[in-house]
């Protein structure tokens, strides 16, 4: 992946040196999608680190004035697309919540996928209950196309039986994307 820089933002492959900033959000994730991601220690965040640094479809965000890895986004990667089709999704640091990162991070992510690599549908699963990741989606011009119920269990119960959690899925079209960045922003990109 090519690096991208927003007003605050560079977004960029991970690398040596990222694993503390990664492991300081996903020592603990919040979301459920990413339990699966938990790290126990350091030694586990550089081994993941060497694994995205790898994957053209993992994105770091970081902070332009200090470097700092703020969090991380995924799309695009190497045997994702079908039918010029990829996922995407994100994964903030709490910290950094609400001052508006996610949102331009994953604008530019899009704008990249959709004019630089020539997607043509962009979609991301949401849980019902993660209603940031949902208004995120709708503030990118995303459309809720549907949900899918009882789609997924990222966690157990007591008893050990899975919990199984509604997922919607948001997409948006290079057509439509396009269309809202220049009636926004006359030629210029999102």
């Amino acid at each position: 992946m090519q690096i991208i820089e927003t007003e605050r933002l560079i977004l960029r492959p991970f690398r040596e040196g990222d694993a503390a900033d990664l492991f300081a959000y996903l020592r603990a994730p919040t979301a459920t999608c990413f339990l699966s991601l938990k790290l126990a220690d350091l030694a586990e965040a550089e081994a993941e680190v060497k694994k995205r640094a790898l994957d053209e479809g993992s994105v770091a965000i970081c902070l332009k004035q200090t470097g700092q890895v703020i969090g991380d986004l995924f799309g695009g990667g190497a045997g994702e697309e079908e039918d010029g089709t990829t996922s995407v999704g994100w994964n903030l640091n709490p910290q950094f919540g609400g001052q508006g990162y996610a949102f331009e991070a994953a604008k530019a992510l899009l704008d990249h996928l959709f004019r630089v690599k020539g997607y043509r549908r962009v979609y991301a699963y949401v849980e019902e209950h993660n209603t940031p990741s949902q208004r995120l989606c709708e503030k990118l011009g995303m459309r809720r196309e549907g949900v899918f119920v009882e789609f997924i269990s990222f966690t157990r119960d007591e008893d050990g039986n899975p919990i199984y959690e509604n997922t919607m899925q948001y997409a948006i079209l290079r057509r439509e994307w396009i269309s809202a960045a220049t009636a926004k922003f006359g030629n210029h990109r999102a």
